[in-house]
């Protein structure tokens, strides 16, 4: 026998609205939360490097093309650099700089700069041949998988690969032009001369992701490279739409905004505008356009705005329309991805877009209904809550954070012993007698948040469930602001 509909949404009402049952320390969330880039880094490191079990990797990248990829992030715990999802981890990475930077003390934000720039020095390499040539990827997806390396020891192939226009690349180049647009905003006051240089070749990049539109993954060799990892599945419509977002909030120019009207409908600002990820950005596209709305009062836009709200609306279960899923320990939850990548994004965009309701003094309005932006904080809060132990685990699934977190990552270099206890290097097979080792992992990957639990809040653990126990790069990003935020407002309830 089904329950009711009725009983269903008062269940969840109430799973939503939980008050928290541990106290939790944000403010060292967040500062691991920041840290676990630096685990992350490919290339030459810095003298500052203070995840100290690194060492220097993949310094001959891009040999293949005659030109420098040094540099740049590991997206999770193989050791490819994927630029679409690095891409969209600097651009939140940003936007958490610029909307939640004055919630973090002077040191927290220097580090998020920090984080940021290594990205964005990289994403500049990836369009230093425009406006001819994009460079899409580096690393062979297979061979790299095949292996159970530290990216110290990589003997796999480290080819590079690049796209000549007229090729399309319309969502690599759209998501790249977002990430230096954003970062031009979050380095504005820091380093100006960084920031107009990151805004030029922004908007070089826009040119080449409108004027060559297609998918990156359209061209049969980057295809076979990058998928099924990252295929970009949602298409590319919605990146052209978040780099012109981003490009209107960092220039003001009004060319960006008559693309943004006129473009919005034919590039379906209305369709998924429940997701939000390093794929569909619709969701982020929404809300980010809402808050010129409110600030400004843009009425060609409020479209996009009124769209942000129906997202909102779908997180609160007493509404109309669609919902929202939580598990039944509370956590957001949606098929498909790995589960607290999707709990990062939603809930960045939930705590931004409460904010923005809050500075303009309004209301969330669904229906007949009205909801304060609080409501919309209090979903968030059980969140990160629920991230950092209050589960029905009683686990955090950030790393190095409570007593209590899984020490069995799917992560090469943190399971592998490092390069300043084993010098010698460990090849591709004996490194697999290392992964299925019941020991612990002995590098610890301070601050990585984890892929999470199932559905059902259950949790296996170990590195061969790897949709549970790998971090990935764009899972953190958008945390970084998220526990800036509660840092700052430790006892809201």
């Amino acid at each position: 026998m089904k329950p009711s509909i009725y009983f269903v949404t008062v269940f969840i009402l109430v799973i939503v609205s939980l008050p928290t049952a541990i106290p939790h320390d944000y403010s060292d969330a967040l500062r691991k939360s920041i840290l676990f880039f630096e685990g992350q880094r490919s290339g030459r490191l810095p003298k500052q490097q203070r995840m100290a079990w690194r060492g220097d990797s993949a310094l001959n990248d891009g040999r293949n093309l005659n030109t420098d990829l040094v540099g740049g992030y590991y997206d999770a715990g193989d050791n490819v650099k994927f630029h679409f999802p690095m891409a969209f981890t600097a651009t939140m990475l940003a936007w958490s700089s610029i909307d939640f930077g004055s919630y973090m003390s002077p040191n927290d934000f220097g580090h998020n700069l920090v984080a940021l720039k290594w990205a964005t020095d990289y994403l500049l390499k990836t369009v230093s041949q425009l406006p001819n040539r994009i460079f899409v990827h580096v690393g062979e997806a297979q061979p790299d998988h095949n292996c159970w390396e530290r990216p110290e020891d990589m003997d796999t192939p480290r080819t590079a690969f690049a796209l000549d226009a007229p090729l399309p690349a319309s969502d690599l180049a759209g998501e790249i032009t977002a990430a230096l647009a954003a970062a031009s905003i979050a380095f504005k006051q820091a380093n100006p001369t960084y920031s107009k240089i990151l805004l030029d070749k922004a908007i070089q990049t826009f040119q080449y992701a409108d004027s060559h539109r297609g998918s990156y993954t359209d061209n049969p060799a980057v295809r076979q490279a990058a998928c099924p990892f990252y295929c970009s599945v949602n298409g590319y419509k919605d990146e052209l739409l978040w780099g012109a977002a981003w490009l209107r909030r960092a220039t003001g120019i009004d060319y960006y905004l008559t693309y943004l009207v006129n473009n919005r409908q034919a590039f379906g600002a209305d369709f998924n505008y429940l997701e939000f990820g390093w794929d569909n950005k619709v969701g982020g596209v929404n809300v980010l356009i809402g808050k010129e709305v409110f600030q400004k009062n843009v009425s060609a836009l409020a479209a996009y705005k009124d769209t942000a709200e129906k997202m909102m609306c779908a997180f609160l279960p007493e509404t109309t329309g669609p919902h929202m899923s939580y598990t039944p320990g509370g956590l957001l939850y949606k098929h498909g991805g790995t589960q607290l990548q999707n709990t990062a994004a939603l809930s960045f965009l939930l705590l931004t877009y409460a904010d923005y309701l809050s500075s303009s003094s309004q209301q969330l309005s669904c229906g007949n209904l009205k909801f304060q932006p609080d409501s919309l904080r209090r979903i968030v809060k059980r969140q990160v809550d629920y991230v950092l132990g209050d589960n029905p685990m009683k686990l955090s699934y950030m790393v190095g954070y409570g007593e209590q977190y899984p020490r069995e990552i799917h992560h090469r270099g943190s399971s592998i012993p490092s390069v300043t206890v084993h010098p010698n290097a460990i090849g591709c097979l004996p490194g697999w007698s290392i992964f299925h080792s019941p020991n612990p992992n002995p590098n610890i990957l301070i601050g990585a948040v984890i892929g999470g639990p199932e559905e059902d809040d259950k949790f296996i653990g170990g590195r061969d469930h790897a949709e549970e126990t790998e971090p990935t790069t764009y899972i953190n990003a958008p945390f970084v602001g998220v526990f800036a935020y509660f840092k700052s407002n430790p006892n809201f309830a």
